[in-house]
């Protein structure tokens, strides 16, 4: 048993759509949740940019004693977990979009990514499309401003929902069936994007994937807290701390 918090990161608050699956399925651990916010978006930013800024927050995570590292930001998995896992002794878990079960459950044989566009253009990314997409058509589609959007708190404004509109016309057009919602901060426009697609159209994430890929580590590592009692979350931010202040209790109410 390791008391230890578990660590979360993202670029800016839409890692906490992972922390809520993280805080349901292990309600005894203690989560760190640091938003990167003053960096925000990672998306457009040299690799090397993102892996000093992953690195910093692992430090400032480990120095409050993190047990394990989520990193639950797409573009920061892409450009920097691997680095981090050859530079620390420690179990990190990253983020991947949800294309294998996306496949698996598409009835027209169409899926659609939403995601950034550092994200896609990832050879991460392409080798998961190669490795679980054969006979499905997968089309990406990068969603510039979605993410400020959610920093702002905007969820269902105009801006947002014109977004949107813009971005899955052409993967609804194409046939799409199933969108996979590949960034973390887009699981809080679900309903807004659910309005929009329609009934018909399936929308995955991965949050909960990787609450329970971070459990098996925890049991696997031995590292899991003594069952019983309510964990708490210790809340950072490198931008606006009031603003954080407001975003973190609109996106993740106690």
């Amino acid at each position: 048993m390791n008391p230890g918090p578990i660590g979360v990161f993202d670029s800016g608050v839409g890692g906490i759509s992972v922390l809520r699956e993280l805080r349901a399925l292990l309600p005894s651990e203690d989560l760190i949740y640091y938003a990167d916010s003053g960096y925000c978006p990672y998306g457009g930013k040299p690799r090397e940019a993102i892996i000093e800024r992953a690195v910093s927050i692992t430090e400032f995570l480990l120095a409050r004693n993190a047990k394990l590292i989520v990193v639950a930001c797409n573009t920061a998995t892409i450009a920097a977990v691997e680095h981090l896992r050859a530079t620390y002794p420690m179990p990190f878990i990253g983020m991947e979009p949800a294309v294998k079960p996306a496949v698996a459950q598409t009835r027209s044989g169409v899926v659609g990514v939403l995601a950034t566009g550092a994200a896609l253009a990832g050879e991460k990314f392409h080798r998961l499309v190669a490795q679980h997409a054969a006979g499905v058509r997968v089309i990406t589609q990068p969603c510039p401003g979605l993410v400020e959007c959610v920093e702002r708190g905007d969820l269902d404004g105009a801006e947002p929902r014109a977004l949107v509109q813009r971005y899955t016309a052409p993967l609804l057009a194409a046939g799409a069936d199933t969108l996979v919602l590949g960034c973390t901060h887009y699981p809080f426009l679900r309903p807004l994007i659910a309005e929009v697609v329609g009934d018909g159209v399936a929308l995955l994430d991965t949050g909960a994937a990787v609450a329970r890929q971070t459990q098996r580590v925890l049991e696997r590592e031995a590292l899991l807290r003594e069952a019983g009692g309510d964990g708490r979350v210790d809340w950072h931010s490198s931008g606006d701390p009031v603003l954080f202040q407001r975003l973190h209790r609109l996106l993740m109410p106690e």
